[in-house]
């Protein structure tokens, strides 16, 4: 299970739901602290901005920072949930659950999975550029990010609630 929350939400969702596994996918990721109950080597941080072209003073999600989470995730025991968060639990983080699902379920509908992200959290918007980067490794033909336009934008908001999605 995957369970996706805000930067603010990271504490009490691994104690709600007991996970032992983090992927943190934001741009400052050393205002991260990682709670107590997971151990480190559970812990992957890959710094990026929620940006889908390069701009200054800024760090464009690339394939290595995909191949890196792609890795950890395909690594990840599944013995207890999983929480990937960004810093607002809106972008970064449902396009790196988005492509979490699709890896660990290879013959899954992209559609399927991103109807099933929207139907938890109406303001996921999941990134556009990390999903297109994990379509193309993944080798979706297109279909990840066909699912994308398929659910539209998700709500405006400041912060996203956490949610979960089922990975099958």
């Amino acid at each position: 299970m995957i369970h996706v929350c805000s930067l603010a939400a990271l504490p009490a969702t691994v104690e709600a739901t007991g996970a032992r596994h983090i992927l943190t996918v934001m741009g400052n990721v050393s205002r991260v602290t990682r709670p107590a109950s997971v151990p480190e080597a559970n812990h992957m941080l890959i710094s990026m901005d929620d940006i889908t072209a390069p701009a200054d003073g800024f760090v464009v999600p690339s394939d290595s920072h995909v191949e890196r989470a792609l890795t950890f995730v395909r690594n990840w025991d599944r013995a207890a949930p999983l929480v990937i968060h960004c810093y607002a639990g809106i972008s970064r983080s449902t396009a790196s659950a988005f492509m979490t699902a699709c890896a660990l379920n290879p013959n899954r509908d992209e559609s399927d999975i991103a109807r099933n992200i929207r139907a938890a959290s109406p303001t996921a918007s999941p990134n556009r550029l990390i999903v297109t980067l994990a379509d193309r490794i993944l080798g979706r033909d297109g279909r990840m990010v066909r699912a994308l336009d398929l659910i539209g934008p998700g709500d405006m908001s400041v912060e996203g609630r956490p949610f979960r999605i089922d990975i099958e």
